[in-house]
């Protein structure tokens, strides 16, 4: 299996070791670098579209690396100009693609971007490709690193991408929701609800609703996806569209190399539904830290407080297609694969 060698180690910030932590700090104290982009819509054969923003790209050779958000995420998210601009410093060009419904203006259609909906992934792989703009690799987080997997893994040699990375995936949906319902994981799911029920009220402001729903009455990321993202997009029920949009089966049929980084104190889910090397192919990498929480990965000092994913995700990358070494910190050892946090 290859090895997620020469990754910086990381090692959390000792006033930032809680997962909780680590996960709210870099929403709401994050700075935002100004990011250069010219946007583009992508026109779908659904009759639907796709906005991508291109990263100014001085060097038109430079290999080009795409990057999808997470659940109701944006180029505003925490991670995204910062690690946008870590992929520019490595020698890479980047597009952000916002996934279908989430970019700056709502979709055209009734169905939405959901956990599986890996078709317009394929689609814009194939568009970029016709138009030799092909990118060599692509970066999911949270969400869209399930898709990507999953992706990966439906498509398997024929998968258009050399390289992947995914960030903190929910690798199984079921365990994820329920997880979401209990202890301060709650807050999460509040949260989340939070930015999806405007979200849809907004979609839905100026045409007719498909559905008869009281948004109102839905207290929890199950009944959301229950209610509404499983008879929008065509599933049964949340259980259907859960069991048919884990990437969790696809992760032993992935051909392209991939890196996943994933924390076991991830507190949208518990450590159990973590891949083992047993569940994973020869091509995919597993980097799992005791610590991290989601999508957080902080280190340093409180005076130099450093994001781990702007370091080591560009480094594997580089790796990966012969480039220089990202930054001047010495590559300790790679992570274990560990299924629950250490003490």
């Amino acid at each position: 299996m290859p090895q997620a060698a020469n990754l910086p180690a990381f090692k959390p910030a000792a006033y930032l070791r809680n997962a909780h932590l680590q996960t709210i700090w870099p929403s709401f104290f994050r700075r935002r670098p100004p990011l250069a982009v010219e946007w583009e819509r992508m026109e779908l054969a659904d009759g639907d579209f796709i906005d991508l923003a291109w990263h100014a790209q001085n060097r038109p050779q430079a290999p080009l690396v795409l990057l999808m958000h997470g659940l109701e995420g944006s180029l505003d998210s925490h991670y995204t100009r910062a690690l946008m601009q870590a992929l520019q410093q490595a020698g890479f060009n980047g597009v952000f693609m916002t996934l279908r419904g989430c970019g700056r203006d709502a979709n055209r259609l009734d169905h939405s971007y959901h956990s599986g909906q890996t078709a317009d992934v394929h689609s814009v792989l194939q568009q970029l490709q016709a138009r030799a703009q092909l990118p060599v690799a692509a970066i999911g987080i949270s969400l869209s690193a399930n898709l990507l997997l999953k992706y990966l893994g439906e498509q398997a040699e024929r998968s258009l991408l050399q390289a992947a990375v995914a960030i903190s995936p929910p690798f199984q949906l079921a365990p994820c929701a329920q997880r979401l319902q209990q202890g301060f994981s709650r807050v999460y799911g509040r949260y989340l609800l939070n930015k999806l029920k405007p979200s849809f009220r907004a979609k839905f402001q100026n045409r007719p609703c498909p559905l008869d729903v009281d948004l109102d009455t839905i207290q929890t990321m199950y009944e959301f996806d229950d209610q509404i993202t499983a008879p929008l997009n065509g599933f049964m029920s949340a259980d259907d569209y859960y069991t048919r949009s884990s990437c969790f089966p696809c992760l032993r049929a992935i051909h392209t190399p991939s890196l996943i980084i994933h924390a076991a104190d991830d507190p949208f889910m518990t450590p159990d539904i973590v891949p083992s090397e047993a569940d994973v192919s020869d091509a995919v990498s597993l980097a799992i830290s005791p610590y991290g929480g989601h999508v957080g990965f902080m280190h340093g000092t409180p005076w130099r407080l450093r994001y781990w994913l702007d370091e080591a995700v560009p480094n594997w990358l580089a790796q990966q297609f012969d480039l220089a070494p990202v930054n001047a910190a010495t590559p300790d050892e790679p992570h274990k694969v560990l299924t629950e946090p250490s003490t």
